[in-house]
């Protein structure tokens, strides 16, 4: 373990990591996408869209696009490749149906504190569609004056211009792919990306005003090595984005077909991949980045580090936020939203949710909906993960409840990891140490009803 790194609010405990080590939730949300369920229709968002509430709270939009013209063997996102670009003209118009459906269900008048344009590769849309599709949105919705407006962009695919002109539509937030810059890893990941072109499109941000710039980068891809990846950690660094999310790649072909592209050999070990790990917090922590939680670091002046250290960081389904809660109204093929107490996920396929519209209602494909103990630990997990601090008088007090007792099970769940130093355990809260923050997950899991359960029938199986 670094010591450097408990100064800077968490430590590496590379023992602890081997231990605890496993599949886990991200907890983007509570319950967890594969909660969700086809009992949950339509009928349902629309009263979810219709329902009178006492707090009307902010709107953060999604949009999933997701076209991209070559394919990331290790991507897992929901795309369609394809190198027509008249697919997204057709996807616009639909898009524009379901932004027009919702918003005439959506109760109240509800500003947008946040929009986010995801994929696949949202820049694979013509300059004219993209606009069409910005005026849509706020024709539909009113905008805040100060709304976080961000964009995923690939840098292949995009030149100063088209940086300049989402700068124009409104974008003031931008998220850049790199993973890695060692062309042997990124020949074998079929993703050939310059440092050059990645440093063109990220100084054109800077000059047409971006608030904030981050970059995702990957390790345990294949043929990384620490001294490969460190080269690439120096290039970032030298770069200087605001946020960097640095992601642990997870091999599952079976679900993920492009991801059998990769010749798993070729993968990194286990004592590798912590390896590069380590060497990365060192190196961003070195360079001034402060550890936000999970993946996520970012310059002390920017507003993931300052929501963190007031005590106003939140999270959601494109990770941290610096926003309070808002409900979530997505659009598009497979995009998740949520609305109070409701997650909704839309269509995963092009013809379900293009043949759902041309019927005249809401491209759902599942949802669900959470009782009050879904509410109360999803309150618990957040704050674990944002806060890494549950304080029982506080819960109490939201809940009406004797925290203590309602978490018995929990306590005891937990007193493993806090003989292990991951928690402190008191009579009035549940902390999460610095030895715990990068292993916050296993944490929250311990507060998940629903995977407790799971596990208890896997482990009490029929036999016959």
């Amino acid at each position: 373990m670094n010591p450097s790194h408990a100064v800077r609010g968490f430590e590496f405990d590379a023992n602890l990591i081997r231990k605890y080590d496993g599949f886990g939730p991200r907890y983007t949300s509570y319950p967890t996408a594969d909660r969700f369920h086809a009992g949950f229709t339509a009928a349902n968002y629309v009263d979810a869209l219709g329902a009178r509430v006492d707090e009307v709270r902010p709107l953060s939009l999604y949009v999933h696009l997701p076209f991209c013209n070559t394919v990331c063997f290790y991507c897992a996102c929901n795309k369609v490749i394809t190198a027509n670009r008249g697919r997204s003209a057709k996807y616009v118009r639909y898009l524009g149906r379901e932004i027009d459906l919702v918003s005439s269900l959506l109760e109240g008048e509800r500003r947008v504190s946040q929009l986010h344009w995801g994929g696949g590769t949202p820049t694979f849309l013509a300059h004219d569609e993209m606009a069409d599709l910005m005026r849509m949105l706020r024709d539909a919705f009113p905008f805040a004056d100060d709304t976080e407006a961000s964009i995923e962009i690939d840098p292949r695919k995009v030149d100063t211009g088209t940086i300049a002109f989402l700068r124009e539509l409104g974008f003031n937030r931008v998220s850049f792919g790199i993973q890695d810059f060692d062309p042997a890893v990124q020949r074998a990941v079929n993703r050939i990306q310059s440092e050059e072109e990645t440093r063109s499109v990220v100084t054109a941000a800077r000059a047409n005003g971006f608030a904030s710039i981050n970059t995702d980068l990957i390790y345990g891809l294949p043929l990384q090595t620490v001294t490969g990846f460190a080269a690439t950690l120096d290039k970032v660094i030298g770069i200087a984005p605001d946020r960097i999310a640095l992601y642990g790649y997870a091999h599952v072909p079976h679900l993920f077909k492009a991801q059998r592209q990769i010749d798993a050999g070729a993968l990194p070990q286990a004592e590798t991949k912590l390896a590069i790990l380590s060497t990365a917090i060192d190196k961003l922590t070195c360079a001034g980045y402060v550890y936000i939680g999970m993946d996520h670091f970012a310059k002390p002046g920017d507003e993931l580090a300052l929501a963190l250290a007031e005590g106003k960081l939140h999270r959601n389904f494109q990770g941290y936020s610096t926003r309070p809660d808002c409900d979530l109204i997505a659009f598009g093929m497979s995009a998740i939203g949520k609305i109070g107490r409701n997650y909704v996920q839309n269509e995963k396929t092009l013809d379900a949710y293009y043949g759902a519209l041309d019927q005249g209602r809401l491209p759902v494909f599942r949802g669900y909906a959470l009782d009050d103990d879904d509410v109360l630990r999803r309150h618990a997990i957040q704050k674990l993960m944002c806060e890494f601090r549950l304080d029982f008088a506080e819960l109490a007090e939201t809940f009406c409840i004797d925290a203590r007792e309602y978490l018995a099970v929990e306590r005891v769940a937990l007193a493993p990891l806090a003989a292990d130093g991951l928690v402190t355990l008191t009579p009035s809260a549940i902390e999460v140490t610095p030895r715990g923050r990068m292993l916050v997950r296993t944490v929250a899991m311990a507060f998940d009803r629903h995977l407790r359960e799971a596990r208890e029938r896997a482990s009490y199986s029929r036999v016959i």
